[in-house]
């Protein structure tokens, strides 16, 4: 057999461990030979490609990004479809694809597989939102990274009787937001998921300065919808995609105001994208990396490998493409009860 395998979508910590272990696996296990596909979806319409052996993905584990490079074309916008990638897939012998993205990546993937198109997906992304799967890779280095800004803000706040207010990715969900508000002892987490009253964050940002603690950290996910009367422009990039983000701002002008507390807004952006991944994505992504070349080897092509429990499992691209997955209730909860005031 011989694997083609792509990273598609936006960068995450991780990506270079599933790469590693999509060779490994394939190798070592089956015999199969990978072919990198280089920027994504572009470069298997462009007919871009490189042999993966052992050799080519060694001491490739602690980096960050990934080695194929990535872009946000789609055959189905930017091409024709499956046809698009017909001629390349033929030219190098490519019997299968292992597919490693986000929720727009692998709804490509289901489109593709119904096409006829033989591939097994690896679910991507920071946010933590694909459906099926328990935890994606690339969440737990965000949120550590989000909780580790959020620690040296908090002092910074602390030293000038400030609030602050930080926001976090995430898209339309809130996990990033509510697990490093959570770690960081925020005061207050607004996300997507819940409603949210400014009036009673000022409230408790009021009730703080009276009991002495006059000043506060708000986590801000960058999916919630402005305060009322308030408008923010989404612009969309080259590909279609809206660029999320500024709603931080509109947020610590309305606390500044209906409080008088000096606010400042700290915005952490791609910075949680980036770097080093944590050890726990690294596992995760080797896990997955190997399930999924066993996956391919075995024929179960149009699911995705996912997480659920402890266990490595596979469930179906339907599956995974549906809803996004949201922060559930209870995890909300707790999160509420701790900024309590």
């Amino acid at each position: 057999m011989r694997l083609g395998l792509l990273t598609a979508g936006g960068d995450c910590p991780g990506l270079n461990a599933v790469i590693r272990g999509v060779v490994a696996g394939a190798t070592q296990r089956h015999g199969a030979e990978v072919v990198g596909i280089v920027d994504g979806w572009d470069g298997l319409m462009g007919g871009r490609v490189r042999r993966l052996d052992r050799d080519a993905v060694r001491g490739i584990l602690q980096r960050g990004g990934t080695i194929l490079g990535t872009s946000r074309r789609d055959p189905y916008v930017h091409g024709e479809g499956a046809a698009s990638l017909r001629e390349t897939l033929a030219r190098e012998w490519i019997d299968a694809l292992v597919v490693v993205g986000g929720d727009g990546t692998l709804r490509t993937a289901l489109r593709l597989s119904e096409e006829g198109i033989r591939l097994v997906g690896v679910p991507k992304t920071i946010d933590n939102d694909i459906a099926g799967t328990d935890v994606t890779f690339g969440f737990d280095t965000a949120v550590q990274i989000a909780t580790e800004a959020i620690d040296r803000i908090t002092t910074t706040a602390e030293s000038h009787d400030r609030v602050m207010v930080v926001e976090v990715m995430g898209r339309t969900r809130g996990w990033i937001a509510t697990y490093a508000g959570i770690a960081a002892g925020a005061d207050a987490i607004l996300v997507p998921e819940s409603p949210y009253d400014l009036e009673e964050v000022a409230q408790l940002l009021r009730f703080r300065a009276a009991r002495g603690r006059s000043y506060s950290v708000v986590v801000v996910a960058e999916g919630i919808e402005p305060p009322p009367g308030a408008q923010i422009a989404a612009p969309l990039d080259a590909f279609g995609f809206e660029r999320l983000g500024g709603v931080s701002a509109i947020v610590a002008a309305r606390l500044e105001e209906m409080t008088g507390f000096e606010a400042r807004v700290t915005v952490l952006g791609h910075i949680q994208r980036g770097g080093t991944p944590s050890a726990a994505d690294r596992v995760l992504g080797s896990r997955l990396g190997v399930a999924a070349a066993d996956l391919a080897a075995a024929g179960g092509f149009g699911r995705m490998v996912a997480l659920r429990g402890t266990e490595i499992v596979d469930v179906s691209l339907e599956e995974a493409c549906a809803d996004l997955r949201g922060v559930p209730p209870e995890i909300l909860g707790v999160a509420h009860t701790l900024s309590a005031p």
